[in-house]
């Protein structure tokens, strides 16, 4: 139990130590042992930072005089500085070898390359740009249950990645995702299952309307997900930890979308 309980909240320090920018100022255990609680862990990490963004909006939307443009920006710049930027910058590598059009492995040479092309500044302008627009909408129309859905868009992007480093091939024998790999286990399905089970009980005992949306997000995760998947290994040969990042940022601006969606049509 105490071996257990210690490798939970190791892994969870790796994932916060490497993925946020909140100062973990200690020398971890990297082993194999860590890394596979590491693994099981990356939808909790999700989870807190979905109740830090949950409670930073509750805090603006209640208590500060702030426009809705500035609440908005307010919480656009907390999810880029809390996770540090680290996938951002997976997205652009990944945008700059994808719209290359090349084969895999000069995809993956272009995602080696420090420089950024093109194509790599079109889409994280867009993709913020995209994603300031929807939070602001989003603020603009904002219910009670808005707060919980905003704490289960980052647990679900955290779970396909996750979920990714589970199940998909390595594009290469090095890097990041070749690092997290080596925690790789059966057992992640039974722990990623119970977390959405025990989520979907949780919300349900909460209202029904509340567990219905949460459906909707996860069904949309493991379809959209599935699709995403095929084209990684397609045009990349497997995941990589540019992949990964592009596929977790990418993931959470779907399922802002769909929130908003959701609030425009289906809960007006």
């Amino acid at each position: 139990m105490f071996t257990s309980l210690r490798g939970i909240f190791t892994g969870m320090a790796i994932n916060l130590q490497l993925f946020t920018s909140i100062p973990i100022n200690r020398e971890l255990p990297m082993n194999r042992f860590y890394l596979a609680y590491a693994l099981r862990t990356f939808p909790l990490l999700g989870l807190l930072q979905g109740v830090i963004y949950t409670a930073i909006l509750f805090v603006l939307m209640s208590y500060m005089p702030f426009s809705d443009v500035i609440t908005a920006l307010c919480l656009w710049l907390v999810l880029i500085f809390l996770s540090g930027g680290i996938h951002l910058d997976g997205l652009i590598d990944t945008s700059d070898a994808y719209f290359s059009y090349r084969d895999p492995e000069k995809r993956l040479e272009i995602m080696q390359d420090p420089r950024v092309g093109a194509f790599g500044v079109l889409s994280i302008v867009i993709f913020l740009g995209v994603r300031f627009v929807i939070l602001y909408e989003l603020i603009t129309m904002a219910h009670p249950w808005t707060y919980l859905t905003v704490m289960l868009i980052p647990f679900l992007g955290k779970m396909l990645m996750g979920t990714y480093l589970q199940v998909l091939p390595e594009a290469r024998n090095s890097g990041m995702a070749h690092f997290f790999k080596q925690g790789a286990s059966r057992s992640f399905w039974l722990v990623y299952g119970g977390y959405l089970i025990i989520i979907g009980i949780l919300i349900g005992l909460l209202n029904i309307e509340l567990l219905a949306i949460y459906l909707i997000l996860v069904s949309c995760m493991i379809v959209i997900g599935f699709i995403i998947a095929g084209r990684i290994v397609k045009h990349f040969g497997g995941i990589s930890g540019d992949t990964l990042g592009a596929t977790s940022e990418g993931m959470e601006l779907v399922l802002w979308i769909v929130m908003w969606l959701l609030h425009s049509f289906a809960m007006v």
